[in-house]
Parts: C-alpha cells; structure tokens; sequence
C-alpha cells in the first residue's frame, strides 16, 4: 500500500480533448462518456446534465464529475440512498462505468478495469468515501 495520497488535477479546458484520447481513444466520446451520463441520470433523479470537470490522478487514473454545488440525493439499484456532492456521484458514476465496460472484451475492456482500480484507490481517501463505497458495494 502506498504511504502518499493520490492527488488530482483538474484538466484544462483545451486538454480534454487530447488526455480522453490518450487513455481511451475514440471509446471515450462513443462509449465511455455517454455511460458515465446514463448512470449519473439513474443514480441521482435530479441530474439534468451540464458542464462536467475533468480531472487526472497522481496514479494514472481518470475521472470526471458534474461541476455543481448543491448536493445531489442518490439512489443505487443496491439499496443505498443518500446525499453526494457533485464530486462523489462523478466519482461513483465513473466507478460503476469503468465496471460494466470492463466486461467486454479487448484493450479497451482492460483500460476500464485499470481505471476502475486507480479511481477506487483515489476514492478510499475521498471526504465522501464511505457514500461512494456503500453506492457502489
């Protein structure tokens, strides 16, 4: 286990584009991002879209999340209800994508599994981790 916190860095506007491409080329605006926008649709009834945030992980991981401040209430096929900043349904909207996508086969299947494993280990040090462990349990 690594002694130092995973940190993150939001990713500048005019480097979206270029970093998706890096980690997941076109199976990112095909696949993987409207993925991420369903399940956040189906987690939080109150998500209506709009701008996202985009950030990278001191360990190579990726996430995005909705860049809004009022609290979002949750409701996960598993049972779990409760109240998550915009921040953590990103986070756990992310983890449930990079999940499902990761049962197909190919290079992009084994990225989802990668990604999933390096935004869960950016996450178990999240303000918010107990909600997103229990969301995503």
């Amino acid at each position: 286990m690594s002694t130092s916190s995973i940190t993150r860095q939001r990713i500048a506007i005019n480097q979206r584009v270029s970093h998706t491409a890096r980690l997941f080329g076109h199976q990112f605006p095909m696949r993987l991002e409207p993925t991420i926008f369903n399940i956040a649709g189906s987690l939080a009834e109150s998500y209506e879209g709009g701008y996202w945030n985009m950030y990278q992980l001191s360990n190579g991981g990726f996430y995005m999340a909705p860049a809004l401040e009022e609290p979002f209430s949750v409701s996960a096929d598993n049972g779990y209800e409760g109240s998550m900043s915009g921040d953590a349904l990103g986070i756990t909207a992310c983890l449930y994508a990079y999940s499902h996508l990761s049962f197909g086969d190919g290079a992009f299947a084994e990225i989802c599994a990668e990604q999933y494993h390096l935004l869960r280990e950016f996450a178990l040090d999240h303000g918010e981790t107990g909600s997103i462990m229990q969301a995503i349990d």
